[in-house]
């Protein structure tokens, strides 16, 4: 299966750099502005590596998290913290198990793409598990 990256972030530069890093790797990239448009890409079938700030207005990164597990939307997809913030805060409360990583910003782009890389083998094996 080809897994894609979703970036959620308020911030269009982000989004927009975070695309094109990660298109010049060859990695496919979904953009969402808002907890909801993820919500929304999920929705529609969305699997793969979800990069999601926290620091979003309306509904947070750990607002769309609880979300996510609440409408049991996480299946194929393992979700990366992708912040400013250097500790999560006490929202992160009881959603860690749905956390796989915390990357804090400004983040080295090779580094990142790597990390990505390792998670779509993470997911394409245990996919594979799935079927057995």
């Amino acid at each position: 299966m080809n897994y894609s990256v979703m970036i959620v972030d308020d911030d269009e530069f982000i989004r927009l750099t975070i695309r094109e890093l990660f298109r010049t790797a060859g990695i496919n990239v979904i953009s969402a502005g808002s907890a909801d448009e993820c919500l929304n890409e999920l929705e529609k079938g969305f699997q793969g590596v979800i990069l999601m700030d926290i620091m979003m207005p309306g509904k947070d990164g750990w607002d769309a998290i609880r979300m996510i597990q609440e409408k049991d939307l996480l299946r194929g997809s393992i979700i990366s913290m992708l912040t400013a913030r250097d500790v999560p805060d006490e929202k992160m409360l009881g959603l860690q198990e749905y956390v796989t990583d915390y990357i804090t910003k400004p983040f080295e782009g090779e580094a990142l793409i790597a990390t990505v890389k390792e998670y779509f083998s993470y997911l394409e094996h245990h996919q594979k598990a799935d079927k057995k």
